[in-house]
């Protein structure tokens, strides 16, 4: 782990034309760096005179003394889970503690070590096996079950630490009996399409596993759980994050029934079987705070969406500009959001009011795009179209009357949006960056009709390309407003 952690951005000399496209992508990429695993467990993880210290955020602590426990296990699923696997492991082997057994399930698993013996001792002992998102798949259910036998390995002298994160969901599938595979697939897929949040989704799957819900806690007790959790939701609820299989489990098989209801889900007949049988008490709950799996347990946030803003709000700074951090919890349609942030950043612009100019506008959260009835869909996530929107909002507005040119002149407000895990909805950008004069009006409205957003921004050149960046709390957005004249 060093200080020359870097998130690259593809063509970024072309991308940042003007120094407010300029500020705008640093502003990102501080977001994202600050997130990256490596980063984000040096700064929360320390191990002195023989004593695992962590600080999750807002100020809580614990400390376990390592030469109390037997062996150290290490498990976790999620898309960031490799890099602070590897994280932890190197921080334990620096104070020559190692990891005893370490399994680890990530959608990219190049990134991590493969439990080579011939690896740094630190990381040997950990295998980064393969799994799959969005969708459950076989050898990602194979690779949960590896983790959940080396949870249910744990003894009572055995220090087992979890690291969770967005992603984790669909990564560690592991089927309740005698559901299979195909069963998850085919209820997720209908439970990603329905409009339930993810809180209701999370329910029904939870109720469908044998590790989300506090399963994994389940299977390690009566050993020492400590979870390190990097969210991707709103408000951090640890339950919600990769479907909490270390932490309490709020939900029921009657909350599960309900979502289907509610949403006239359509699921594999096993599913429906289970859950009804499960609220008619011939099942066994999901665990609930106060059941014996989570007496030895406790649970942190090391990272979350607070973490990247912060961050690019730094970044701002160190340019310049005055940040101002809307908010950490945009939610709605992505359409509707950007249109609402170029209001402000409008009113900025023009009355200096929230924050007077040169300014950088900050939101995080999660925005989505509702296909719905739209004729023909297309292609397109819902960052690609936030700038669309906002872009449109813009060229339709104030600052559309030439203030911002087509022939190179400074535009007064530039739009970026990112998906800090690099990928917006399905497809190959992390989002995109614009302004007033970015699209064409008539286009952009039919784009944004059609949730076409993606080929029109890649025509004009304006879409952010990072690759999977090995991380993910949420969206991060930032919206540069220039000096009034």
């Amino acid at each position: 782990m060093t200080d020359d952690i870097a998130v690259t951005f593809r063509d970024r000399e072309r991308l940042a034309r003007t120094r407010a496209h300029e500020v705008a992508i640093d502003c990102l990429a501080a977001g994202i760096e600050a997130a990256l695993p490596e980063r984000l467990i040096r700064d929360s993880v320390s191990v002195r005179n023989g004593t695992l210290r962590i600080e999750g955020v807002g100020g809580a602590v614990g400390e376990y003394d390592l030469d109390a426990y037997d062996r150290v296990v290490l498990l976790g699923a999620g898309k960031a889970t490799a890099g602070a696997a590897e994280g932890v492991a190197g921080v334990l082997g620096q104070n020559d503690r190692g990891i005893d057994e370490g399994v680890v399930v990530t959608d990219d698993p190049a990134d991590g070590s493969s439990g080579d013996p011939t690896g740094p001792p630190s990381t040997a002992a950990i295998d980064v096996l393969p799994g799959d998102h969005p969708l459950p798949s076989d050898r990602g259910v194979e690779s949960a079950r590896r983790v959940l036998d080396a949870a249910e390995r744990a003894g009572p002298d055995d220090l087992v630490l979890a690291v969770i994160t967005g992603g984790g969901s669909a990564l560690l599938a592991a089927p309740a009996g005698p559901l299979s595979v195909d069963d998850l697939r085919a209820l997720t897929s209908e439970l990603l399409a329905s409009g339930a949040s993810i809180d209701e989704i999370n329910a029904v799957r939870k109720h469908c596993s044998a590790v989300k819900g506090g399963g994994l806690a389940r299977a390690a007790a009566p050993a020492t759980a400590v979870t390190l959790a990097v969210s991707d939701v709103i408000g951090d609820s640890l339950d919600t994050i990769a479907s909490g299989p270390t932490v309490p489990d709020p939900s029921t098989y009657a909350d599960a029934l309900a979502v289907l209801d509610r949403y006239d889900i359509d699921v594999p007949a096993a599913v429906r079987e289970r859950l009804r049988a499960g609220s008619e008490g011939k099942l066994p709950e999901t665990p609930t705070a106060g059941d014996p799996a989570f007496d030895r347990s406790a649970a942190f946030v090391v990272a979350n969406g607070r973490t990247a803003l912060d961050a690019a709000a730094s970044a701002a700074a160190d340019r310049g500009y005055e940040p101002l951090v809307l908010s950490a919890s945009v939610r709605g349609e992505a359409r509707e959001a950007g249109a609402t942030h170029a209001a402000i950043a409008e009113e900025c612009a023009a009355r200096g009011s929230p924050v007077e100019p040169p300014a950088v506008l900050l939101s995080g959260g999660e925005t989505t795009v509702t296909v719905g009835d739209a004729k023909d869909p297309g292609t397109g996530g819902p960052n690609a179209e936030f700038v669309a929107s906002a872009g449109l909002s813009l060229a339709e507005g104030p600052l559309g009357d030439g203030s911002a040119t087509e022939d190179g002149g400074d535009p007064r407000v530039v739009v970026a949006s990112v998906d800090t895990d690099g990928l917006d909805g399905p497809t190959d950008a992390a989002g995109a960056i614009g302004d007033a004069t970015t699209l064409d009006p008539d286009d952009a409205r039919d784009a944004l009709d059609r949730h076409d957003a993606y080929p029109l921004l890649d025509d004009a050149g304006s879409l952010l390309r990072t690759g999977a960046t090995g991380t993910n709390v949420n969206d991060l957005r930032a919206i540069v407003v220039e000096k009034r004249d």
